[in-house]
């Protein structure tokens, strides 16, 4: 079906509202195209786009759609598995709240318990909900970190993580038998059980639960920033929770607001999102700063450098110190398990395995994605070969303890003060721990890059993209290339590109959420400044 068909097909819906569709007849020739030109992926990350009206897009029709096919899915699997139902989250982005109760009404027409949260909630607690209700899945609205232009529509499992690839696709295929408008079931008065301050307790146990022990000393001082998502409330609580009593939340950016009016994006991969918070902690003389993104499942960290001037560290850095300080705090208290080990995505940093193997801890490779590091969880369950420690991923996600499937900022921000306080007490910063680290593995240094590429054309690139770095010879020495594509290692099919360099590794990887290309550097020198030398020739021969 082509674009047009689909466009007219809007156009002649007697459920289109005359309000959307005069949207639709004003609309310019290529916004028509790339609205109606395909229909929005469903994957196993579930929807994720740009909202607007058509077929390629975020909007109350495609959330409808993806949620009669769940529906079917989940009645095709039996009336038990109907009656355990779903529950949905959703966080601070336009229309979150709206996509949320759509759905929760499809569900109940379908026959389906449903448990919808009283207000915006974090991604990690939406994945901690769904076992703790016992549920057979979960939905969350969000978008995570991208910009104010998208929403997404992930789905969980019974065992909280993301679903798989073969539950996706069978949600894929009952999608693709619903029509839009006529095959989907809606109800007056869906009979929803709305939920918050009882899994909001239990949750908050659960993270404490993680938390290693150390004593907060009463002038250490903290600057946090939601980024106008749905962190606020959790994260000053278990801070509260562990002693940490001064939190200044950055004023202009603690209220949930879906235009991020602050930002260029809400990510805290971006240095920029802090620039804010960094003005206020001088302010404060804080010790640390950190932020979270609107659904409050990745967090970016700011350390203090000395002379009041502080430094935004990157992903692997935030995850290499939490790790060194869960196991080296474990090994002290006598919790490090005998067959431990860290999973970590085959993009982040090499330095992870280097320290876990210094305390004896197995380190695992998986794809990009926490869900598979959520599936390496389930997988200890059942087999007992591993007992999980920590997961970690280069793009600012962290997961200690087994609650949830999916990764929390909010047990990182708890993880993060602790060690951050600990050192205090010594008389350091996270900056002089991490410099430490540094010189007992090796200086290394990491950089991500993103190409962005919009559109049908952008697409097209990006794919002859992938095909010339898959097929031509690089312009370096390459000890090893790892190729993804057909599935290696033992692990899913993805298009992924590795390249083993002497002295470290890049790869590239189209983007799965973002019309993106991205390309991943890592390289290990005898010195901080040799390590970032080499990188930055390393970048400039790819790029």
């Amino acid at each position: 079906m082509d674009y047009l068909t689909n466009y007219d097909k809007w156009l002649n819906s007697k459920i289109v509202t005359d309000y959307e569709k005069n949207i639709l007849k004003s609309s310019e020739k290529k916004e028509i195209e790339d609205s109606f030109y395909r229909t929005l992926e469903f994957g196993t990350g579930g929807l994720r786009g740009v909202m607007g009206l058509g077929t390629n897009r975020m909007n109350i029709y495609t959330v409808r759609q993806a949620t009669q096919g769940l529906a079917n899915e989940i009645l095709d699997n039996g009336k038990a598995c109907a009656e355990r139902g779903v529950v949905i989250a959703y966080d601070s982005r336009i229309h979150s709240k709206e996509f949320a109760q759509e759905a929760a009404n499809v569900l109940c027409a379908n026959g389906i318990k449903t448990y919808l949260f009283e207000d915006l909630r974090p991604t990690p607690m939406l994945s901690f909900a769904v076992r703790h209700l016992e549920c057979a899945r979960g939905i969350v609205i969000t978008a995570s970190h991208n910009p104010k232009e998208y929403n997404g529509y992930k789905v969980y499992g019974e065992d909280g993580g993301q679903i798989p690839p073969e539950t996706a696709d069978k949600i894929l295929k009952y999608i693709e038998k619903t029509d839009i408008f006529d095959d989907v079931k809606l109800c007056e008065n869906p009979d929803i059980e709305i939920i918050g301050e009882e899994v909001d307790n239990a949750y908050i146990n659960a993270v404490k639960n993680q938390s290693l022990g150390t004593k907060i000393p009463d002038d250490f001082k903290v600057v946090y920033t939601p980024l106008h998502g749905s962190g606020n409330i959790p994260v000053r609580r278990i801070l509260s929770e562990i002693g940490v009593e001064n939190v200044f939340v950055v004023p202009e950016q603690e209220k949930p607001n879906g235009e991020f009016p602050t930002v260029k994006s809400p990510n805290p991969e971006n240095s920029e999102a802090f620039d804010l918070a960094v003005e206020y902690a001088k302010k404060q003389n804080a010790d640390l700063i950190f932020g979270t993104d609107p659904d409050s499942d990745r967090i970016g960290v700011v350390v203090k450098t000395g002379n009041n001037e502080y430094k935004v560290l990157n992903g692997n850095q935030t995850g290499c110190l939490l790790l060194e300080y869960i196991l080296r705090k474990q090994k002290e208290n006598g919790t490090l398990p005998k067959n431990g080990a860290v999973v970590k995505t085959i993009v982040t940093t090499e330095l992870v395995r280097k320290i876990a193997d210094d305390y004896n801890v197995e380190t695992l490779d998986v794809l990009t994605g926490f869900k598979f590091i959520g599936e390496k969880i389930k997988e200890f369950e059942k087999s007992g070969e591993y007992s999980y420690i920590f997961g970690l991923e280069e793009s600012f996600g962290y997961l200690k303890g087994t609650y949830a499937r999916d990764k929390d900022a909010v047990v990182a921000s708890m993880l993060i003060c602790e060690a951050a306080a600990e050192y205090k007490q010594k008389g350091m910063t996270l900056y002089d721990a991490l410099i430490n680290l540094y010189k007992k593995y090796g200086f290394c240094a990491q950089k991500l890059e993103s190409v962005t590429l919009k559109g049908i054309d952008g697409s097209a690139k990006i794919q002859k993209m992938m095909h010339k770095f898959r097929n031509e010879h690089m312009a370096f020495e390459v000890i090893k290339k790892h190729d993804y594509k057909d599935g290696l290692d033992g692990l899913p099919k993805s298009d992924v590109l590795k390249f083993v360099l002497p002295n470290g590794w890049f790869a590239v990887r189209p983007s799965g959420t973002e019309p993106k290309i991205k390309f991943y550097f890592e390289v290990f020198a005898e010195s901080e400044e040799k390590a970032q030398t080499d990188l930055n020739k390393l970048i400039e021969c790819v790029c």
